[in-house]
């Protein structure tokens, strides 16, 4: 049935389908019973996936990702959005040392500075080196290469049916429910859920935001009745976290608290918050 259309984030490379369903779901379902709510059956949550798109060919799940460092990290998008996290990331773990006027220039030193201070941080704890900086390759993939992005969103569009009622986006998922809803006013969603979302990020994401025809940034997603985004004040990938100044007053925001995992999903997932927004987008509240 697929009355709730789950899409992933960055990081899901060596995931898929079924891994994703396993832990989505279960979580979801305890989300639902912190509101009070009647629970979805198995049928009813469906998840997309795209990480694959993202993984080396002829690798296997055996293999490393290879060694990278900062010289890895490409100019533009990768960099700026790389320095935004150090900064969020020093303003809510006094851990982190904060950039200074001198650090934030966009130089190699302020790359490697980047990197060795969001190592020390409790949000990127247990995030190497590698997969930090191939998060930031996927986050510029998707908005930068319209072949990953097109491919991206048939995926989402084949996973929507007459009977689905709810898309929820973490992370860089929510970038691609989002765009998904605007692209297709025709599609029978009436609730978006949001969870750790980058979306407010100005000139990184939200100016590059592609809508559909005649459409841009900020534009009401689709025939969503319900727009709910949620977020933790530690997540440093969801830096601006109340999206309404950018998308309107219609937008609920609330703000979690997910303990030592800021950005995880099943965390958000879990909460009363989440479980409400699915459960009245369902139709069921």
């Amino acid at each position: 049935m697929g009355r709730v259309v789950c899409v992933h984030g960055i990081g899901q490379q060596h995931m898929g389908e079924s891994q994703l369903y396993a832990s989505w779901r279960p979580a979801l379902a305890d989300g639902l019973t912190r509101a009070a709510a009647p629970p979805l059956d198995a049928s009813d949550v469906t998840c997309v996936f795209y990480g694959d798109l993202f993984r080396p060919a002829g690798r296997t799940l055996g293999v490393l990702d290879p060694p990278l460092d900062a010289s890895d990290v490409a100019e533009g998008l990768e960099t700026e959005l790389l320095l935004q996290w150090w900064a969020e990331a020093a303003r809510t773990d006094p851990a982190v040392l904060p950039p200074d006027a001198r650090t934030l220039a966009r130089t190699p030193r302020a790359v490697q500075r980047a990197l060795d201070a969001l190592s020390r941080s409790r949000f990127f704890a247990d995030v190497a080196l590698r997969a930090l900086i191939l998060d930031l390759r996927q986050v510029r993939a998707y908005l930068t290469d319209p072949a990953v992005h097109a491919e991206v969103q048939r995926r989402v569009a084949a996973a929507v049916t007459d009977d689905t009622r709810v898309l929820i986006g973490h992370s860089l998922g929510s970038v691609v429910a989002y765009e998904a809803l605007c692209a297709h006013p025709e599609w029978p969603a009436r609730a978006l859920l949001t969870l750790g979302s980058p979306l407010g990020i100005r000139h990184l994401v939200f100016d590059r935001l592609r809508t559909g025809a005649g459409g841009g940034p900020g534009d009401w997603p689709g025939r969503v009745e319900q727009w709910t985004n949620i977020a933790d004040e530690g997540d440093v990938v969801a830096l601006v976290k109340d999206l309404r100044p950018l998308f309107g007053e219609r937008v609920r925001g609330h703000l979690v608290h997910n303990g030592s995992k800021a950005h995880d999903v099943t965390r958000y997932l879990c909460t009363e918050e989440a479980g409400r927004a699915v459960w009245e987008g369902c139709g069921d509240g």
